[in-house]
């Protein structure tokens, strides 16, 4: 009996600032593709359906399920990771205000979270708790109760909009 070749494809794209390639198959999802083609094991599998959002990541600047995206489909994109957020040893501002309002416990939500907050306050720089709520509704977290992590986004862009008006004024 032959073993049955399964066809690959080269898939080129950026991720987190640096052009790579990799193998996948058709059917690859993007999440498996990351983790054991890459080693961007910052991307975590929750419910492989798109419920959960721990494998949250930006696609081109959009916060997209990986589990819901084949490798494929990245073709030539620029793909950012939680692992794009801390520069060395620095974290970002958004990752400090996680620790600093209790916005983790076990962490497995917590990077999917991060770059959905990254995309949002993108958007909306300037959020309503409810609207960060309401963002936040895409995500599933059995250990925080979500109030730390609101209170965290709400933190970074009061942070930002003040650093922007003291530029401003500079």
């Amino acid at each position: 009996m032959e073993a049955v070749v399964k066809p690959r494809t080269v898939v080129q794209f950026e991720l987190n600032g640096r052009a790579r390639q990799g193998y996948a198959e058709s059917r690859t999802q993007l999440c498996d593709f990351l983790r054991h083609e890459t080693g961007a094991t910052g991307v975590h599998v929750g419910c492989e359906h798109g419920v959960c959002g721990a494998c949250t990541v930006l696609v081109d600047g959009k916060a997209v399920r990986s589990c819901l995206m084949l490798a494929v489909q990245v073709q030539g994109s620029r793909v950012e990771t939680v692992e794009s957020l801390a520069d060395e040893d620095l974290m970002s501002d958004l990752q400090q205000a996680f620790r600093r309002h209790h916005a983790l416990q076990c962490g497995f939500c917590t990077a999917g979270i991060l770059m959905s907050c990254v995309d949002y306050l993108e958007r909306e720089p300037e959020p309503t708790e409810t609207q960060v709520r309401d963002m936040l509704s895409g995500h599933l977290c059995r250990c925080t109760g979500y109030t730390g992590i609101v209170r965290a986004v709400l933190d970074v862009a009061h942070e930002r909009k003040t650093q922007q008006e003291n530029n401003n004024n500079v």
